[in-house]
């Protein structure tokens, strides 16, 4: 059933409106100006605008009701009969027009200059009223009976709107980024209605040129294709889970000393993947050496013991785990965190600096203040926070970490930076909060069966909210364009790829007769290199 594969449509170069008539997909690929016929079987294409082409070329959004095709272009909506494609003007926004969904006499279209879905009345072409946008990109839209379905491209969300009062639902974030196009499709023996998103961007390849030299270089080729979207919403819990992967992660330690060590009673501590809501362990086993597993403030923890450790020694040690990950999205509103405790759980721990977070500071607590005013709503503070530290650092790769004031004097910080910056400011603001990490797996979720290495390794944090728990927020990935509006994908959710480790706890640690030691003693990253691995072997079936 096609519901299950990935559509890649052949010739395709960037599809960007997609919509069903029974079990046959029609696209526009915006680019070429080709409204597509595809069989989701088999990726076969069929141009459908043959002698039409420069009408349908920058076509953005795309609709079918009955036998009319609905589609925007530039600042306008336009429509047409399916048999002739001749397109009529329908109505003209100020600023360009991006989806449409067309339900009955109701005619659903969001601009993202306007920040806002548009309701007209199809027979008096009037506008009815409008919702907010519920993101801060480019959205398309698809609707479904009591339901407006909405995409964001920058946020790599789809929203669930009441589509007569335009409340979100809840939101599921998608597998892949960049999504172009939303299509809701019926299984016409089951009635089952199974989302498919679009997606388009460029992907980076080697190309080989002779006439080069070297012969071989780095250049961009356009990649899009549809993928099923799948989902579960847990309404009592406040989130939704999404697509999610079978994926093999392996971490292990080489001992190769920059300066030979003599070391007793040796215990090398490494933090275990964590069991959460979004991310099953199904198995653990040792690599090189057995460990032994302890438990610290509720993590897992590997524990590998060495009698002596003598110069010229060598060692390969960690563990490989088996794990079934899915994105996660919370649905949590200012109003919902109104009437919390006054006295907050962890007041001994997730608000103090205990990890030189340089929370005494004049500069740190300056910024704390300036962060969140005069608020005194905890997930407005939130915001406020997050927003304030994207505002005032860029980002930037540095081999070691510097403290939060050296951070905010510079301006630019890596994403432990980003982190040690954030949990200072939101510690000063009574918010507890923890570090979580420690990488994510390459988000190339088309690649099974391939060793992945990630480029590098990545933290982000979780703060504590009563009633609710832990929520996820990322350290900087959502720190784009020039001073906000902010999205908001990685705000209370995480995607597929992100794999939580050793949640509030040191990842890793090493200590000699019962002593831990410090940096001054032995840096682990100069007595051993760790070699991380991903493989991706499999999606995850629908729930």
């Amino acid at each position: 059933m096609f519901s299950q594969r990935t559509i890649r449509p052949l010739s395709a170069a960037a599809l960007c409106g997609i919509a069903f008539i029974q079990d046959t997909l029609i696209a526009i690929d915006t680019p070429k100006g080709h409204l597509l016929q595809i069989d989701p079987s088999s990726d076969n294409t069929k141009i459908l605008n043959s002698h039409q082409v420069r009408e349908f070329r920058d076509v953005t959004g795309l609709a079918v009701w009955s036998d009319t095709l609905w589609v925007t272009r530039d600042n306008s909506v336009y429509l047409c009969n399916l048999n002739s494609l001749g397109l009529e003007h329908f109505v003209t926004l100020p600023y360009p027009a991006d989806g449409v969904a067309v339900w009955e006499s109701t005619v659903y279209v969001s601009c993202q200059k306007l920040g806002s879905i548009l309701i007209f009345d199809r027979e008096t072409r009037k506008e009815i009223t409008r919702f907010y946008a519920p993101g801060v990109g480019v959205e398309n839209l698809v609707v479904s009976e009591e339901t407006l379905w909405v995409s964001d491209t920058i946020e790599q969300t789809v929203y669930c709107i009441d589509r007569a009062t335009g409340e979100v639902q809840f939101s599921v974030l998608t597998p892949f980024a960049c999504p172009t196009g939303i299509a809701l499709h019926k299984n016409g023996e089951t009635g089952s209605q199974t989302l498919f998103v679009a997606y388009a961007s460029e992907e980076p390849y080697i190309r080989d040129n002779p006439n080069a030299d070297p012969n071989y270089e780095l250049t961009y080729r356009d990649r899009t294709f549809i993928h099923p979207l799948y989902y579960h919403y847990e309404p009592d819990k406040r989130y939704a889970l999404s697509n999610g992967y079978l994926i093999e992660m392996s971490y292990a330690e080489e001992i190769s000393p920059l300066e030979e060590v003599y070391l007793q009673d040796v215990e090398w501590r490494i933090a275990l993947p964590s069991e959460t809501d979004r991310q099953r362990v199904k198995h653990i086993e040792p690599i090189g050496l057995p460990f032994i597993e302890e438990e610290k403030d509720g993590q897992r923890v590997a524990v590998f013991k060495l009698d002596t450790l003598t110069p010229g020694e060598r060692h390969i040690f960690g563990w490989k785990a088996l794990l079934e990950v899915r994105g996660i999205k919370y649905r949590i509103t200012p109003k919902d965190v109104e009437d919390i405790p006054e006295e907050l759980p962890f007041q001994g721990r997730y608000l103090v600096d205990d990890d030189d977070l340089a929370m005494d500071t004049t500069i740190v607590r300056r910024a704390a203040r300036d962060a969140v005013a005069s608020e005194t709503n905890l997930l407005r503070k939130m915001y406020n926070i997050r927003n304030y530290v994207y505002d005032e650092l860029s980002y930037g790769i540095k081999p070691y970490i510097d403290t939060p004031d050296i951070v905010l004097e510079r301006g630019v910080g890596s994403c432990g930076e980003y982190v040690g910056v954030l949990l200072a400011l939101c510690r000063l603001n009574d918010i507890p909060c923890r570090t979580v990490g420690r990488y994510k797996c390459p988000p190339m979720g088309e690649h099974k069966n391939v060793p992945l290495q990630p480029d590098f390794n990545h933290v982000w944090l979780e703060f504590y909210v009563p009633n609710f728990g832990w929520l996820p927020m990322e350290s900087n990935p959502d720190d784009i364009g020039n001073r906000g509006p902010y999205p908001t994908r990685f705000f209370m959710g995480l995607c597929w790829y992100h794999i939580e480790i050793g949640k509030g706890i040191t990842f890793e640690s090493l200590s000699s007769k019962g002593t831990r030691l410090t940096k001054e003693d032995v840096a682990i990253g100069d007595l051993a290199i760790n070699h991380i691995q991903f493989t991706i072997l499999e999606e995850l079936p629908p729930f």
